[in-house]
């Protein structure tokens, strides 16, 4: 596949400034929760702009660009109009339109066929998916870089439940890809991360909808993608999440060894938060097996970690991670220990300081703070946090969440003489 020669933008560079690309991108995606917009901005997509391979941003990013920099238009910016962008290979360089974001929420919500969900979930460009090209070139790789974005937008906003079928045709899809080869050795690196990424996040939808043997296979497909690539980060972004899922099958050894073998993989990498996930991480392993004294030690080592800030080493993938999950992990570590009061301040915390936009999380840390009160001797506090779930869960689709619901329900049966207890079991019930 022929590459399109590129003409750098020197104007949006200088609108950067002495900002690392990182911390630029970091910047729009502030801008963009300001005005209800949610990109998947990092540094390689301010590089790409730089470069000149976006020469002119999709609708959302227009409206983050035009919001940072007001007076402005996309010409000021250095991009070219979108009519002179719009042929065949511009759309074959340009990232995923609006308009196409679009067609992949509708295709989801709408429980659509596989091959409906194949074709739009991050694959436009690519065609029929049981044919992939014989060779991968750049649009391909761009196709798999953005399913996982997207996988993680719809994530974030509904829960897995409806997502994970119709993402294992995407997965197979860009693992065909790899198979077949690529154009050049760049591109082929991109696919084996992209791959390798796109693997963890239909392994992450399985885990939160309760396929926990699914989930560890498709782990277990990323970790072995990195070691073939030598992608440390990769390999600890897999390390990472087998260390999550042995916490919830209830083999908290495991998840320590796991989180431990992630923090060598990322020693490297100069991400602080990083580091700081898996910590936590290995936290809750040390918790579940009732050690005190070593869990302390690893929550010591993530708040360390976490107070050195961001920096432009951190994944794109640790988007979500900021003080509400920070405070989420800790206090599911309290919890593991048994000190429920503890655990519910750190839960309350995290609901409180969640961005309401991620609707997915703020429902799973409400219905931990609804689950530490109940255990903490706080019935009634405990059924109005539940009732604020079964509102969440209008939206949100997540059987971890519900689960963790029904144990709350349960915990609070000795309860149902206070009406607010009743009414929500009588809500809970029903739902």
């Amino acid at each position: 596949m022929a590459a399109f020669p590129h003409s750098p933008n020197q104007t949006f560079r200088r609108l950067r400034g002495r900002n690392s690309p990182a911390e630029f991108a970091g910047m729009v995606r502030r801008a963009a929760k300001e005005i209800g917009e949610t990109v998947s901005c990092d540094a390689r997509y301010i590089g790409r702009v730089e470069s000149g391979e976006i020469r002119c941003p999709n609708y959302a990013y227009e409206r983050v660009f035009l919001h940072m920099f007001p007076g402005l238009t996309l010409a000021d910016l250095g991009f070219s109009p979108r009519e002179a962008v719009r042929g065949r290979s511009a759309q074959r360089s340009a990232p995923f339109t609006h308009k196409e974001s679009d067609v992949l929420r509708r295709a989801f919500m709408a429980g659509g066929s596989a091959t409906v969900a194949a074709a739009t979930i991050g694959f436009t460009l690519l065609g029929d998916t049981r044919r992939p090209p014989s060779r991968a070139g750049e649009s391909e790789a761009a196709a798999v870089e953005e399913a996982v974005r997207q996988i993680r937008l719809l994530d974030d906003r509904h829960g897995a439940d409806a997502l994970y079928r119709k993402a294992a045709e995407p997965l197979r899809t860009a693992y065909a890809l790899l198979d077949a080869g690529a154009t050049r050795q760049s591109t082929e690196d991109r696919l084996h991360a992209g791959a390798g990424e796109l693997a963890i996040s239909v392994g992450w939808l399985a885990h939160d909808s309760g396929r926990f043997d699914d989930a560890r296979s498709h782990y277990a497909e990323a970790l072995a993608t990195a070691r073939v690539a030598g992608d440390a980060g990769l390999e600890a972004h897999a390390f990472s999440n087998m260390a999550f899922l042995a916490r919830d099958c209830g083999r908290p050894r495991e998840s320590v060894r796991a989180a431990q073998a992630g923090r060598r993989a990322a020693r490297s990498l100069g991400s602080p938060r990083l580091l700081s996930l898996l910590a936590l991480r290995e936290a809750g392993g040390w918790a579940g097996l009732a050690d005190r004294k070593a869990c302390e030690e690893a929550l010591t080592r993530a708040h360390t970690e976490f107070s050195r800030g961001a920096a432009a080493a951190d994944p794109e993938w640790m988007s979500f991670f900021g003080e509400a999950e920070l405070e989420s992990l800790e206090s599911r570590c309290w919890a593991a220990l048994g000190e429920h009061a503890r655990a519910a301040r750190h839960a309350r915390r995290a609901a409180d300081l969640q961005d309401p936009h991620f609707a997915r999380n703020v429902a799973l840390y409400t219905a931990e703070l609804a689950d530490d009160l109940a255990r903490a001797g706080a019935p009634d506090e405990a059924a109005w946090a539940g009732g604020r779930v079964l509102d969440l869960l209008t939206e949100v689709q997540s059987t971890r969440i519900r689960s963790m619901l029904s144990g709350t329900a349960r915990a609070l049966v000795p309860h149902q003489r206070s009406p607010r207890v009743a009414a929500f079991l009588t809500r809970h019930a029903t739902a």
